[in-house]
Protein backbone atom coordinates (compact mmCIF):
# COMPACT_ATOMS: atom_id res chain seq x y z
CA UNK A 1 0.00 0.00 0.00
CA UNK A 2 2.97 2.42 1.34
CA UNK A 3 4.77 1.78 -2.41
CA UNK A 4 1.18 2.62 -3.98
CA UNK A 5 0.87 5.45 -2.41
CA UNK A 6 4.23 6.48 -3.40
CA UNK A 7 2.99 6.22 -7.36
CA UNK A 8 0.11 7.92 -7.10
CA UNK A 9 0.03 9.91 -4.22
CA UNK A 10 2.74 13.09 -3.20
CA UNK A 11 2.76 15.76 -0.31
CA UNK A 12 2.05 19.18 -0.73
CA UNK A 13 5.78 19.97 -0.43
CA UNK A 14 6.74 17.93 -2.67
CA UNK A 15 4.12 19.04 -6.02
CA UNK A 16 5.88 22.64 -4.86
CA UNK A 17 9.74 21.01 -5.13
CA UNK A 18 8.47 19.63 -8.57
CA UNK A 19 7.26 23.05 -9.59
CA UNK A 20 10.44 24.36 -8.84
CA UNK A 21 12.18 21.97 -10.69
CA UNK A 22 9.85 22.84 -13.64
CA UNK A 23 12.19 26.07 -14.47
CA UNK A 24 15.52 25.68 -16.05
CA UNK A 25 18.53 28.20 -14.82
CA UNK A 26 17.78 30.56 -17.13
CA UNK A 27 13.88 30.86 -15.81
CA UNK A 28 12.59 28.78 -18.77
CA UNK A 29 9.74 26.60 -18.07
CA UNK A 30 10.91 22.67 -19.17
CA UNK A 31 7.54 21.21 -17.58
CA UNK A 32 4.39 23.09 -18.33
CA UNK A 33 1.93 20.90 -17.38
CA UNK A 34 3.28 19.59 -13.83
CA UNK A 35 3.94 24.19 -12.61
CA UNK A 36 0.12 24.81 -14.01
CA UNK A 37 -1.17 21.97 -12.46
CA UNK A 38 0.31 23.01 -9.12
CA UNK A 39 -0.84 26.55 -9.54
CA UNK A 40 -4.00 25.62 -10.14
CA UNK A 41 -5.13 22.52 -8.62
CA UNK A 42 -3.19 23.88 -4.84
CA UNK A 43 -6.55 25.11 -3.54
CA UNK A 44 -7.97 22.29 -4.26
CA UNK A 45 -5.94 21.28 -0.83
CA UNK A 46 -4.36 23.93 0.97
CA UNK A 47 -4.89 28.02 0.75
CA UNK A 48 -3.16 30.21 -1.84
CA UNK A 49 -1.54 32.26 1.08
CA UNK A 50 -0.27 28.74 2.59
CA UNK A 51 1.65 28.36 -0.63
CA UNK A 52 2.81 31.78 -0.81
CA UNK A 53 3.45 31.38 2.97
CA UNK A 54 5.79 28.17 2.06
CA UNK A 55 7.65 29.41 -1.19
CA UNK A 56 8.55 32.75 1.64
CA UNK A 57 9.81 30.13 3.82
CA UNK A 58 11.86 28.16 1.67
CA UNK A 59 13.25 31.47 0.16
CA UNK A 60 14.67 32.77 3.58
CA UNK A 61 15.62 29.02 5.23
CA UNK A 62 17.69 27.93 1.72
CA UNK A 63 21.30 27.47 2.05
CA UNK A 64 24.39 25.83 0.32
CA UNK A 65 25.22 26.23 -2.94
CA UNK A 66 22.02 25.12 -4.53
CA UNK A 67 20.28 28.62 -2.47
CA UNK A 68 20.56 30.87 -5.68
CA UNK A 69 19.52 28.17 -8.36
CA UNK A 70 16.09 27.71 -5.92
CA UNK A 71 15.59 31.08 -4.56
CA UNK A 72 16.28 32.15 -8.90
CA UNK A 73 13.15 29.70 -9.65
CA UNK A 74 11.56 30.96 -6.91
CA UNK A 75 11.25 34.07 -8.34
CA UNK A 76 10.36 32.35 -11.59
CA UNK A 77 7.52 30.66 -10.09
CA UNK A 78 5.72 33.68 -8.56
CA UNK A 79 6.25 35.50 -12.05
CA UNK A 80 4.73 32.41 -13.46
CA UNK A 81 2.03 32.23 -11.06
CA UNK A 82 1.06 36.13 -11.64
CA UNK A 83 1.22 35.84 -15.05
CA UNK A 84 -0.86 32.31 -15.91
CA UNK A 85 -3.45 33.42 -12.93
CA UNK A 86 -3.45 37.08 -12.43
CA UNK A 87 -6.85 37.27 -11.38
CA UNK A 88 -5.86 35.42 -7.92
CA UNK A 89 -3.60 38.16 -6.56
CA UNK A 90 -6.35 41.11 -7.21
CA UNK A 91 -9.00 39.04 -6.03
CA UNK A 92 -7.03 38.03 -2.73
CA UNK A 93 -5.32 40.72 -0.74
CA UNK A 94 -3.72 38.68 1.75
CA UNK A 95 -1.79 36.43 -1.20
CA UNK A 96 -1.15 39.72 -2.80
CA UNK A 97 0.17 40.96 0.41
CA UNK A 98 2.67 38.21 1.06
CA UNK A 99 4.47 38.07 -2.86
CA UNK A 100 4.89 42.04 -1.82
CA UNK A 101 7.00 40.80 1.61
CA UNK A 102 8.71 38.35 -0.97
CA UNK A 103 9.60 41.55 -3.47
CA UNK A 104 10.59 43.52 -0.47
CA UNK A 105 12.75 40.59 0.63
CA UNK A 106 14.29 40.57 -2.93
CA UNK A 107 15.11 44.32 -3.43
CA UNK A 108 16.66 44.50 0.48
CA UNK A 109 19.33 41.47 -0.21
CA UNK A 110 20.04 43.72 -3.73
CA UNK A 111 18.35 41.39 -6.41
CA UNK A 112 17.10 44.02 -7.95
CA UNK A 113 16.55 42.58 -11.17
CA UNK A 114 14.66 39.61 -9.54
CA UNK A 115 12.54 41.69 -7.68
CA UNK A 116 11.50 43.52 -10.70
CA UNK A 117 10.63 40.58 -11.96
CA UNK A 118 7.71 39.76 -9.90
CA UNK A 119 5.35 42.92 -10.72
CA UNK A 120 1.78 42.66 -9.02
CA UNK A 121 1.41 46.12 -9.45
CA UNK A 122 0.02 45.89 -13.02
CA UNK A 123 -2.29 43.21 -12.40
CA UNK A 124 -5.24 44.66 -14.00
CA UNK A 125 -9.27 44.49 -11.77
CA UNK A 126 -10.80 41.12 -11.90
CA UNK A 127 -13.67 42.70 -10.03
CA UNK A 128 -15.85 42.53 -13.02
CA UNK A 129 -15.38 38.73 -13.02
CA UNK A 130 -17.33 38.91 -9.18
CA UNK A 131 -19.88 41.41 -10.19
CA UNK A 132 -23.45 39.53 -11.14
CA UNK A 133 -26.77 41.50 -12.49
CA UNK A 134 -29.29 41.80 -10.51
CA UNK A 135 -32.62 40.24 -12.33
CA UNK A 136 -35.34 42.62 -11.31
CA UNK A 137 -38.60 40.62 -9.88
CA UNK A 138 -41.71 40.74 -12.78
CA UNK A 139 -43.76 43.17 -11.60
CA UNK A 140 -47.53 41.92 -10.73
CA UNK A 141 -49.29 43.90 -13.44
CA UNK A 142 -49.69 42.33 -16.80
CA UNK A 143 -46.49 42.03 -18.93
CA UNK A 144 -46.25 41.51 -22.84
CA UNK A 145 -44.09 38.85 -24.24
CA UNK A 146 -41.37 40.40 -26.25
CA UNK A 147 -41.86 39.07 -30.25
CA UNK A 148 -39.42 41.66 -31.24
CA UNK A 149 -37.10 39.22 -32.34
CA UNK A 150 -39.37 37.71 -34.86
CA UNK A 151 -37.93 40.00 -37.56
CA UNK A 152 -34.43 39.01 -36.68
CA UNK A 153 -32.47 35.97 -38.92
CA UNK A 154 -32.12 32.86 -36.79
CA UNK A 155 -28.41 33.30 -37.71
CA UNK A 156 -28.35 36.37 -35.42
CA UNK A 157 -29.78 35.08 -32.96
CA UNK A 158 -27.90 32.30 -32.74
CA UNK A 159 -24.78 34.69 -32.53
CA UNK A 160 -26.15 37.17 -29.82
CA UNK A 161 -27.13 34.06 -27.86
CA UNK A 162 -23.78 33.24 -28.36
CA UNK A 163 -22.24 36.38 -27.55
CA UNK A 164 -24.45 36.62 -24.02
CA UNK A 165 -23.42 33.23 -22.79
CA UNK A 166 -19.97 32.91 -23.54
CA UNK A 167 -19.33 36.30 -21.69
CA UNK A 168 -21.25 34.91 -18.51
CA UNK A 169 -19.05 32.11 -18.91
CA UNK A 170 -15.42 34.09 -18.61
CA UNK A 171 -16.31 35.22 -15.50
CA UNK A 172 -16.20 31.45 -13.97
CA UNK A 173 -13.14 31.24 -12.00
CA UNK A 174 -11.01 28.31 -10.62
CA UNK A 175 -12.77 28.92 -7.38
CA UNK A 176 -16.84 28.79 -8.60
CA UNK A 177 -15.71 25.22 -9.79
CA UNK A 178 -14.33 23.84 -6.72
CA UNK A 179 -17.19 25.81 -5.01
CA UNK A 180 -19.95 23.64 -6.78
CA UNK A 181 -17.92 20.50 -6.46
CA UNK A 182 -17.69 20.71 -3.04
CA UNK A 183 -21.19 21.87 -2.07
CA UNK A 184 -22.61 19.78 -4.62
CA UNK A 185 -25.19 23.17 -5.92
CA UNK A 186 -24.23 26.84 -6.47
CA UNK A 187 -24.61 27.84 -2.85
CA UNK A 188 -22.67 30.86 -2.52
CA UNK A 189 -21.73 30.79 -6.22
CA UNK A 190 -23.31 33.69 -7.53
CA UNK A 191 -21.36 33.35 -10.84
CA UNK A 192 -22.04 30.14 -12.01
CA UNK A 193 -25.88 29.94 -10.30
CA UNK A 194 -26.17 33.41 -12.76
CA UNK A 195 -24.43 31.12 -15.80
CA UNK A 196 -27.23 28.38 -15.14
CA UNK A 197 -29.62 31.09 -14.81
CA UNK A 198 -29.28 32.19 -18.11
CA UNK A 199 -28.89 29.03 -19.58
CA UNK A 200 -32.42 27.76 -18.11
CA UNK A 201 -33.74 31.46 -19.61
CA UNK A 202 -32.99 30.71 -22.39
CA UNK A 203 -35.24 27.09 -22.94
CA UNK A 204 -38.09 28.98 -21.20
CA UNK A 205 -38.04 32.05 -23.06
CA UNK A 206 -38.01 29.55 -26.03
CA UNK A 207 -41.03 27.46 -24.74
CA UNK A 208 -43.17 30.65 -23.73
CA UNK A 209 -42.24 32.16 -27.60
CA UNK A 210 -43.96 29.17 -28.96
CA UNK A 211 -46.99 29.30 -26.59
CA UNK A 212 -47.27 33.05 -27.39
CA UNK A 213 -48.98 31.93 -30.87
CA UNK A 214 -52.39 31.18 -30.90
CA UNK A 215 -52.41 29.80 -33.76
CA UNK A 216 -50.41 25.71 -34.58
CA UNK A 217 -49.53 27.04 -37.80
CA UNK A 218 -48.00 30.19 -36.14
CA UNK A 219 -46.12 27.80 -33.39
CA UNK A 220 -45.30 25.66 -36.44
CA UNK A 221 -43.09 28.62 -37.68
CA UNK A 222 -41.14 29.30 -34.31
CA UNK A 223 -40.77 26.02 -33.74
CA UNK A 224 -39.17 25.80 -37.34
CA UNK A 225 -37.52 29.43 -36.62
CA UNK A 226 -35.86 27.74 -33.45
CA UNK A 227 -34.85 24.30 -34.95
CA UNK A 228 -32.31 26.74 -37.82
CA UNK A 229 -31.10 28.80 -34.43
CA UNK A 230 -30.03 25.53 -33.42
CA UNK A 231 -28.23 24.28 -36.85
CA UNK A 232 -26.62 27.88 -36.27
CA UNK A 233 -25.46 27.25 -33.11
CA UNK A 234 -23.96 23.70 -33.80
CA UNK A 235 -22.42 26.08 -37.07
CA UNK A 236 -20.43 28.54 -34.35
CA UNK A 237 -19.80 25.39 -32.69
CA UNK A 238 -21.47 26.46 -29.31
CA UNK A 239 -23.23 23.18 -27.66
CA UNK A 240 -23.92 25.30 -24.69
CA UNK A 241 -26.64 27.31 -26.24
CA UNK A 242 -27.58 24.71 -28.34
CA UNK A 243 -28.54 22.47 -25.55
CA UNK A 244 -30.38 24.86 -24.39
CA UNK A 245 -32.62 25.21 -27.00
CA UNK A 246 -32.93 21.86 -27.72
CA UNK A 247 -33.78 21.56 -23.75
CA UNK A 248 -36.65 24.58 -24.66
CA UNK A 249 -37.94 22.70 -27.56
CA UNK A 250 -38.25 19.12 -26.54
CA UNK A 251 -39.87 20.58 -22.70
CA UNK A 252 -43.05 18.72 -22.29
CA UNK A 253 -45.17 22.05 -22.61
CA UNK A 254 -44.14 21.74 -26.45
CA UNK A 255 -43.48 18.35 -27.29
CA UNK A 256 -47.05 17.14 -26.78
CA UNK A 257 -48.52 20.22 -29.20
CA UNK A 258 -48.91 17.59 -31.81
CA UNK A 259 -51.32 19.67 -34.09
CA UNK A 260 -48.54 22.08 -33.66
CA UNK A 261 -46.35 19.67 -35.25
CA UNK A 262 -48.12 18.44 -37.98
CA UNK A 263 -47.35 21.70 -39.82
CA UNK A 264 -43.80 21.62 -39.52
CA UNK A 265 -41.70 20.31 -42.70
CA UNK A 266 -40.57 16.69 -42.54
CA UNK A 267 -37.41 17.45 -43.61
CA UNK A 268 -37.14 19.86 -40.43
CA UNK A 269 -37.89 17.07 -38.10
CA UNK A 270 -35.15 15.07 -39.65
CA UNK A 271 -32.60 17.99 -38.91
CA UNK A 272 -33.70 18.05 -35.24
CA UNK A 273 -33.66 14.84 -34.74
CA UNK A 274 -30.18 14.65 -35.46
CA UNK A 275 -29.60 17.80 -33.34
CA UNK A 276 -31.45 16.20 -30.35
CA UNK A 277 -29.06 12.90 -30.96
CA UNK A 278 -26.09 14.74 -31.02
CA UNK A 279 -26.64 16.40 -27.47
CA UNK A 280 -27.79 13.00 -25.81
CA UNK A 281 -27.09 11.67 -22.52
CA UNK A 282 -26.82 8.05 -24.28
CA UNK A 283 -23.17 6.77 -23.89
CA UNK A 284 -22.45 10.03 -20.97
CA UNK A 285 -22.71 12.11 -24.23
CA UNK A 286 -20.22 10.14 -26.31
CA UNK A 287 -21.91 11.72 -29.52
CA UNK A 288 -21.59 14.90 -27.98
CA UNK A 289 -17.70 14.65 -26.85
CA UNK A 290 -16.15 12.90 -29.79
CA UNK A 291 -17.59 15.98 -32.12
CA UNK A 292 -16.48 18.43 -29.35
CA UNK A 293 -13.26 17.19 -29.52
CA UNK A 294 -12.96 17.40 -32.94
CA UNK A 295 -13.74 21.09 -32.89
CA UNK A 296 -11.05 23.61 -33.37
CA UNK A 297 -10.73 27.51 -32.76
CA UNK A 298 -13.86 28.75 -30.98
CA UNK A 299 -15.70 26.21 -29.38
CA UNK A 300 -18.06 26.52 -26.18
CA UNK A 301 -18.66 23.31 -24.22
CA UNK A 302 -22.12 22.19 -22.61
CA UNK A 303 -20.64 23.33 -19.00
CA UNK A 304 -23.53 21.23 -17.53
CA UNK A 305 -21.78 17.84 -18.78
CA UNK A 306 -18.43 18.82 -17.70
CA UNK A 307 -19.62 20.23 -14.06
CA UNK A 308 -21.25 15.99 -13.63
CA UNK A 309 -17.65 15.17 -14.57
CA UNK A 310 -15.98 17.24 -11.64
CA UNK A 311 -18.88 15.39 -9.71
CA UNK A 312 -17.99 12.16 -10.57
CA UNK A 313 -14.52 12.27 -10.30
CA UNK A 314 -14.82 14.21 -7.02
CA UNK A 315 -17.18 11.25 -5.85
CA UNK A 316 -15.04 8.19 -7.02
CA UNK A 317 -11.72 9.57 -5.71
CA UNK A 318 -10.40 10.52 -2.69
CA UNK A 319 -8.47 14.16 -2.09
CA UNK A 320 -6.03 12.41 0.14
CA UNK A 321 -4.46 8.98 0.25
CA UNK A 322 -3.95 8.40 3.93
CA UNK A 323 -6.18 9.44 6.91
CA UNK A 324 -3.78 11.94 8.33
CA UNK A 325 -4.56 14.15 4.69
CA UNK A 326 -0.63 14.65 3.78
CA UNK A 327 -0.59 12.99 0.71
CA UNK A 328 -2.67 14.09 -2.55
CA UNK A 329 -4.01 11.65 -5.08
CA UNK A 330 -2.01 12.69 -7.39
CA UNK A 331 -4.77 10.71 -10.43
CA UNK A 332 -7.58 12.49 -8.89
CA UNK A 333 -5.56 15.55 -9.34
CA UNK A 334 -4.62 15.15 -12.93
CA UNK A 335 -8.14 14.04 -13.56
CA UNK A 336 -9.65 17.68 -12.05
CA UNK A 337 -6.84 19.04 -13.57
CA UNK A 338 -7.60 17.83 -17.11
CA UNK A 339 -11.27 19.03 -16.74
CA UNK A 340 -10.87 22.08 -15.31
CA UNK A 341 -7.80 23.22 -17.65
CA UNK A 342 -10.12 22.60 -20.91
CA UNK A 343 -12.85 24.89 -19.51
CA UNK A 344 -10.16 27.70 -18.34
CA UNK A 345 -8.32 27.55 -21.78
CA UNK A 346 -11.89 27.88 -24.05
CA UNK A 347 -12.08 31.14 -22.01
CA UNK A 348 -9.10 32.35 -23.89
CA UNK A 349 -10.83 32.46 -27.63
CA UNK A 350 -13.77 34.49 -28.38
CA UNK A 351 -16.33 33.73 -30.41
CA UNK A 352 -15.69 35.20 -34.17
CA UNK A 353 -18.54 37.56 -34.26
CA UNK A 354 -19.32 40.87 -33.56
CA UNK A 355 -22.69 41.98 -30.86
CA UNK A 356 -25.53 44.68 -31.55
CA UNK A 357 -25.57 45.93 -27.61
CA UNK A 358 -28.82 47.31 -28.36
CA UNK A 359 -29.77 43.58 -29.35
CA UNK A 360 -28.12 41.98 -26.43
CA UNK A 361 -29.57 44.26 -23.45
CA UNK A 362 -32.88 43.40 -25.15
CA UNK A 363 -32.60 40.05 -25.22
CA UNK A 364 -31.49 40.06 -21.69
CA UNK A 365 -34.46 41.43 -20.25
CA UNK A 366 -36.49 38.73 -22.58
CA UNK A 367 -34.87 35.93 -20.90
CA UNK A 368 -35.58 38.07 -17.69
CA UNK A 369 -38.60 35.89 -17.23
CA UNK A 370 -40.12 34.04 -13.66
CA UNK A 371 -42.79 30.95 -14.63
CA UNK A 372 -42.43 27.59 -13.33
CA UNK A 373 -42.66 24.34 -15.08
CA UNK A 374 -46.45 23.82 -14.18
CA UNK A 375 -47.64 27.56 -15.12
CA UNK A 376 -46.01 26.92 -18.77
CA UNK A 377 -47.49 23.63 -18.84
CA UNK A 378 -50.93 25.06 -18.25
CA UNK A 379 -50.40 27.82 -20.75
CA UNK A 380 -50.14 24.46 -22.99
CA UNK A 381 -52.69 22.89 -22.26
CA UNK A 382 -54.91 26.19 -23.15
CA UNK A 383 -53.24 26.27 -26.24
CA UNK A 384 -53.56 22.64 -27.43
CA UNK A 385 -56.55 20.87 -25.11
CA UNK A 386 -56.37 16.85 -24.24
CA UNK A 387 -59.04 16.11 -25.27
CA UNK A 388 -60.09 18.47 -28.81
CA UNK A 389 -63.85 19.29 -29.38
CA UNK A 390 -63.33 18.44 -33.23
CA UNK A 391 -61.66 15.06 -33.08
CA UNK A 392 -59.43 14.79 -36.85
CA UNK A 393 -60.77 12.27 -39.09
CA UNK A 394 -58.00 9.55 -40.19
CA UNK A 395 -57.68 8.74 -43.44
CA UNK A 396 -58.78 5.08 -42.79
CA UNK A 397 -60.65 5.54 -39.71
CA UNK A 398 -61.26 2.08 -38.09
CA UNK A 399 -64.37 0.72 -36.97
CA UNK A 400 -65.81 2.60 -33.65
CA UNK A 401 -65.84 0.72 -30.86
CA UNK A 402 -68.19 1.54 -27.21
CA UNK A 403 -66.69 4.32 -24.97
CA UNK A 404 -66.02 1.46 -22.26
CA UNK A 405 -64.15 -0.89 -24.47
CA UNK A 406 -62.21 2.62 -25.61
CA UNK A 407 -61.51 3.16 -21.86
CA UNK A 408 -60.00 -0.09 -20.77
CA UNK A 409 -58.20 -0.27 -23.40
CA UNK A 410 -56.27 2.55 -22.66
CA UNK A 411 -55.68 1.94 -19.17
CA UNK A 412 -54.79 -1.73 -19.49
CA UNK A 413 -51.08 -2.74 -18.44
CA UNK A 414 -48.76 -5.14 -18.66
CA UNK A 415 -48.91 -7.52 -15.65
CA UNK A 416 -46.32 -6.78 -12.96
CA UNK A 417 -43.36 -8.74 -12.21
CA UNK A 418 -44.78 -10.83 -9.13
CA UNK A 419 -41.27 -11.13 -7.43
CA UNK A 420 -40.79 -7.40 -7.43
CA UNK A 421 -44.80 -6.94 -6.60
CA UNK A 422 -44.10 -9.04 -3.56
CA UNK A 423 -40.77 -7.04 -2.60
CA UNK A 424 -42.95 -3.89 -2.97
CA UNK A 425 -45.91 -5.04 -0.54
CA UNK A 426 -43.34 -6.65 1.89
CA UNK A 427 -41.34 -3.58 2.32
CA UNK A 428 -44.80 -1.26 2.76
CA UNK A 429 -45.81 -3.57 5.47
CA UNK A 430 -42.91 -3.34 7.25
CA UNK A 431 -42.71 0.48 7.15
CA UNK A 432 -45.83 0.48 8.57
CA UNK A 433 -45.42 -1.69 11.51
CA UNK A 434 -42.26 0.45 12.00
CA UNK A 435 -43.78 4.02 12.03
CA UNK A 436 -47.80 2.89 13.54
CA UNK A 437 -47.15 0.04 15.62
CA UNK A 438 -47.01 2.43 18.32
CA UNK A 439 -47.00 -0.43 21.04
CA UNK A 440 -44.56 -2.51 19.46
CA UNK A 441 -46.84 -5.69 20.06
CA UNK A 442 -46.08 -7.14 16.45
CA UNK A 443 -49.88 -6.25 15.14
CA UNK A 444 -51.94 -3.09 14.43
CA UNK A 445 -54.87 -2.23 16.61
CA UNK A 446 -57.69 -0.29 15.53
CA UNK A 447 -56.99 2.97 17.14
CA UNK A 448 -53.72 2.68 15.36
CA UNK A 449 -55.15 1.86 11.75
CA UNK A 450 -57.39 4.73 12.34
CA UNK A 451 -54.03 6.78 11.86
CA UNK A 452 -52.86 4.44 8.88
CA UNK A 453 -56.72 5.05 7.36
CA UNK A 454 -55.37 8.44 6.79
CA UNK A 455 -52.28 7.42 4.82
CA UNK A 456 -53.64 4.83 2.82
CA UNK A 457 -56.58 5.94 0.05
CA UNK A 458 -57.47 2.23 -1.09
CA UNK A 459 -58.54 1.02 3.17
CA UNK A 460 -61.70 1.19 4.19
CA UNK A 461 -62.86 -0.86 6.93
CA UNK A 462 -60.88 -2.90 9.74
CA UNK A 463 -62.95 -5.84 9.32
CA UNK A 464 -61.74 -6.17 5.61
CA UNK A 465 -57.85 -6.73 7.14
CA UNK A 466 -58.29 -8.50 10.28
CA UNK A 467 -59.12 -12.00 8.59
CA UNK A 468 -59.60 -13.92 12.23
CA UNK A 469 -61.79 -11.50 13.85
CA UNK A 470 -59.10 -11.14 16.42
CA UNK A 471 -59.50 -7.55 16.51
CA UNK A 472 -55.84 -7.12 15.39
CA UNK A 473 -54.24 -6.70 12.19
CA UNK A 474 -51.10 -9.09 11.78
CA UNK A 475 -48.59 -8.69 8.89
CA UNK A 476 -48.99 -11.64 7.31
CA UNK A 477 -53.09 -10.18 7.14
CA UNK A 478 -51.79 -7.13 5.92
CA UNK A 479 -49.80 -8.93 2.96
CA UNK A 480 -52.12 -10.98 2.06
CA UNK A 481 -54.94 -7.80 1.71
CA UNK A 482 -52.78 -5.93 -0.41
CA UNK A 483 -51.51 -8.83 -2.34
CA UNK A 484 -55.46 -9.35 -3.06
CA UNK A 485 -56.04 -6.00 -3.58
CA UNK A 486 -53.14 -5.19 -6.30
CA UNK A 487 -54.78 -7.12 -8.68
CA UNK A 488 -57.78 -4.15 -8.15
CA UNK A 489 -55.38 -1.29 -8.09
CA UNK A 490 -52.82 -2.11 -10.90
CA UNK A 491 -49.83 -2.87 -7.86
CA UNK A 492 -50.68 1.22 -6.45
CA UNK A 493 -51.57 -0.06 -2.90
CA UNK A 494 -50.12 2.07 -0.11
CA UNK A 495 -48.50 5.62 -0.41
CA UNK A 496 -48.51 6.08 -4.09
CA UNK A 497 -45.59 7.92 -5.90
CA UNK A 498 -46.34 10.84 -7.69
CA UNK A 499 -43.23 11.15 -9.83
CA UNK A 500 -42.10 14.24 -12.05
CA UNK A 501 -38.97 13.96 -14.77
CA UNK A 502 -36.82 16.81 -13.05
CA UNK A 503 -32.93 17.76 -13.36
CA UNK A 504 -30.37 17.09 -10.31
CA UNK A 505 -27.70 19.69 -10.21
CA UNK A 506 -25.75 17.46 -7.33
CA UNK A 507 -24.91 13.83 -7.05
CA UNK A 508 -27.86 11.52 -7.03
CA UNK A 509 -28.45 7.96 -6.40
CA UNK A 510 -30.96 6.22 -7.74
CA UNK A 511 -33.15 4.58 -4.77
CA UNK A 512 -33.81 1.47 -5.83
CA UNK A 513 -30.73 0.42 -8.00
CA UNK A 514 -28.54 2.88 -5.29
CA UNK A 515 -26.49 3.43 -9.22
CA UNK A 516 -25.47 7.11 -9.61
CA UNK A 517 -28.37 9.21 -12.03
CA UNK A 518 -26.13 10.58 -14.39
CA UNK A 519 -27.17 13.16 -17.11
CA UNK A 520 -27.44 16.96 -17.03
CA UNK A 521 -31.15 17.43 -18.11
CA UNK A 522 -34.01 15.58 -16.92
CA UNK A 523 -31.97 12.52 -15.90
CA UNK A 524 -34.02 10.64 -13.18
CA UNK A 525 -37.29 11.16 -11.59
CA UNK A 526 -38.37 12.47 -8.23
CA UNK A 527 -41.85 11.82 -6.35
CA UNK A 528 -43.30 15.00 -5.66
CA UNK A 529 -44.67 13.81 -2.45
CA UNK A 530 -42.08 12.32 -0.85
CA UNK A 531 -38.50 13.17 -2.74
CA UNK A 532 -37.41 10.00 -3.62
CA UNK A 533 -35.26 9.74 -6.60
CA UNK A 534 -34.78 6.89 -9.24
CA UNK A 535 -33.86 5.85 -13.08
CA UNK A 536 -36.69 6.45 -15.59
CA UNK A 537 -36.11 2.56 -16.20
CA UNK A 538 -35.81 2.04 -12.31
CA UNK A 539 -39.04 3.73 -12.06
CA UNK A 540 -41.76 1.03 -12.19
CA UNK A 541 -39.45 -1.16 -10.25
CA UNK A 542 -39.39 1.01 -7.14
CA UNK A 543 -40.34 -0.63 -4.19
CA UNK A 544 -39.99 2.22 -1.39
CA UNK A 545 -43.03 3.39 0.44
CA UNK A 546 -43.67 6.45 -0.04
CA UNK A 547 -43.53 8.87 3.05
CA UNK A 548 -45.50 11.99 2.11
CA UNK A 549 -44.06 15.45 3.57
CA UNK A 550 -45.84 16.96 5.97
CA UNK A 551 -46.60 19.50 3.75
CA UNK A 552 -48.18 18.11 1.02
CA UNK A 553 -48.19 19.85 -2.52
CA UNK A 554 -50.61 19.95 -4.76
CA UNK A 555 -51.02 19.07 -8.79
CA UNK A 556 -53.84 22.07 -8.73
CA UNK A 557 -51.91 24.46 -6.67
CA UNK A 558 -48.54 24.02 -7.52
CA UNK A 559 -45.57 24.51 -5.15
CA UNK A 560 -44.28 27.71 -4.38
CA UNK A 561 -40.58 27.18 -6.05
CA UNK A 562 -39.63 28.40 -9.22
CA UNK A 563 -38.72 25.07 -11.41
CA UNK A 564 -35.47 25.98 -12.67
CA UNK A 565 -33.50 23.08 -15.36
CA UNK A 566 -30.98 22.63 -13.65
CA UNK A 567 -30.11 24.74 -10.56
CA UNK A 568 -31.34 26.62 -7.37
CA UNK A 569 -34.01 29.73 -7.67
CA UNK A 570 -32.13 33.16 -7.92
CA UNK A 571 -32.60 34.76 -4.40
CA UNK A 572 -35.84 36.80 -4.06
CA UNK A 573 -37.88 34.97 -6.95
CA UNK A 574 -41.34 36.22 -6.86
CA UNK A 575 -44.45 34.20 -6.98
CA UNK A 576 -45.43 35.00 -10.89
CA UNK A 577 -48.45 33.59 -12.63
CA UNK A 578 -49.47 32.80 -15.73
CA UNK A 579 -52.36 34.31 -15.53
CA UNK A 580 -51.06 37.72 -14.89
CA UNK A 581 -49.73 37.50 -17.84
CA UNK A 582 -51.11 38.89 -21.19
CA UNK A 583 -49.51 37.10 -24.24
CA UNK A 584 -50.07 39.37 -27.14
CA UNK A 585 -48.85 39.79 -30.95
CA UNK A 586 -46.63 42.89 -30.24
CA UNK A 587 -46.34 45.52 -32.52
CA UNK A 588 -42.47 46.54 -32.97
CA UNK A 589 -43.38 50.39 -31.81
CA UNK A 590 -45.15 49.43 -28.70
CA UNK A 591 -42.35 46.92 -27.46
CA UNK A 592 -39.99 49.94 -27.81
CA UNK A 593 -42.31 51.92 -25.65
CA UNK A 594 -42.28 48.77 -22.79
CA UNK A 595 -39.28 46.80 -22.76
CA UNK A 596 -36.74 49.36 -21.48
CA UNK A 597 -38.93 49.63 -18.21
CA UNK A 598 -37.16 46.62 -17.22
CA UNK A 599 -33.36 47.16 -16.15
CA UNK A 600 -30.58 44.98 -15.27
Amino acid sequence: MESSNQENGATVDELLHRSLQGFDENGKVTDPTTVRMFLMMHPWYIPSTDAAAKLLKLYQEVTGEEAVAVRSKICHLVKYWITEFPAEFDLNPALAEQIMELKGLLYQAGNHRQSQMITIENVPSYEWKRQVTQRNPVSQKKRKMSLLFDHLEFSELAEHFTYLEYKSFCKILFQDYHSFVMHGCTVDNPILERFITLFNSVSQWIQLMILSKPTPQQRAQIITQFIKVAQKLLQLQNFNTLMAVIGGLSHSSISRLKETYNYINPETIKIWDSLTELVTSCGNYSQYRKRFAECEGFKFPILGVHLKDLIAVHVALPDWLDKEKTIVNLTKMQQLYAIINNLVLIQSTPPPLDANTDLVNLLVVSLDQYHTDDEIYQLSLQREPRKNSIASIPANPEPAKSPVIDDWATARKPNPDQAVLNKHIEKMVESVFKNFDTDGDGHISQEEFEIIKNNFPYLSKFGELDANNDGKISKEEMAAYFMKASSVFSCKMGFIHNFYETTYIKPTFCEHCKGFIWGIFKQGFKCRACGVNCHKHCKSLLSVECRKRTKSISIDSPSQRPSRSFSFPPPGAKKHSLQQTEIIEDDNGSLEDEVYDDHL
